[in-house]
């Protein structure tokens, strides 16, 4: 190895450390580089402190059971002990495997996001939950959501009847797939060196453990 060469090793490592570079593996045979803006991009806004270590990236989709229940049953610990916290920060990404139900109600929340109210419209959409194509979300269940959360209607309903968000939530759903994304929740949980897949509505443990492991 030549000194050239050796001058120049420390000088990579720096710019690999710099960078976030995290491979995602489904199997040995099967890895992606993956940026931080790549897996944020088109989701949602981000809810934590912007420079928090960890990122929490759900994968759901709003008719889905047992997102329902992870909303319902996990994700208030994990805002108060660790978002509001500052040490994580999580974005949601479409993932409507349920049919055009859940890709509209993904529609609206972005509608709602115009409003800066996105987070708002989210959680209303899981408050009121019934089920897997139950038929509960409608353009009259989605406009009283909006109503609700006190949403200017007439600026809600232009967005979402001119479907200006349809190919954002497209967009979700096919990354998703690409990066071996299959069930609803899915959640990718990372730093600047790692990420941790989980999939399904798992126990809080599980996420408390990767947390600590991050």
């Amino acid at each position: 190895m030549t000194k050239l060469q050796l001058l120049a090793i420390p000088i990579i490592i720096g710019i690999a450390t710099a960078m976030f570079l995290a491979f995602y593996s489904e199997s040995e045979n099967d890895s992606k580089s993956l940026t931080l803006s790549r897996l944020i991009e088109n989701g949602s806004p981000v809810l934590g402190d912007l420079n928090a270590q960890i990122t929490i990236l759900e994968w759901g989709d709003y008719q889905c059971t047992f997102c329902y229940k992870f909303h319902r049953d996990t994700l208030n610990v994990i805002i108060d002990d660790y978002i509001k916290t500052g040490k994580a920060k999580l974005v949601f990404r479409d993932f409507p495997l349920n049919g055009p139900d859940s890709s509209l109600a993904a529609e609206a929340s972005y509608c709602a996001d115009e409003q800066e109210k996105y987070w708002q419209y989210h959680n209303e959409l899981y408050r009121n939950w019934e089920g897997e194509r139950t038929g509960w979300i409608t353009r009259e269940s989605l406009d009283r959501f909006a109503t609700t959360i006190d949403l200017n209607l007439d600026e809600f309903n232009k967005c979402l009847d001119s479907h200006k968000y349809q190919n954002t939530v497209n967009i979700n759903y096919e990354f998703g797939k690409d990066i071996g994304i299959d069930a609803t929740p899915s959640f990718l949980v990372f730093n600047d060196h790692k990420i941790i897949k989980i999939r399904g509505n798992q126990p809080l443990e599980v996420f408390l453990k990767s947390f600590d492991e991050l």
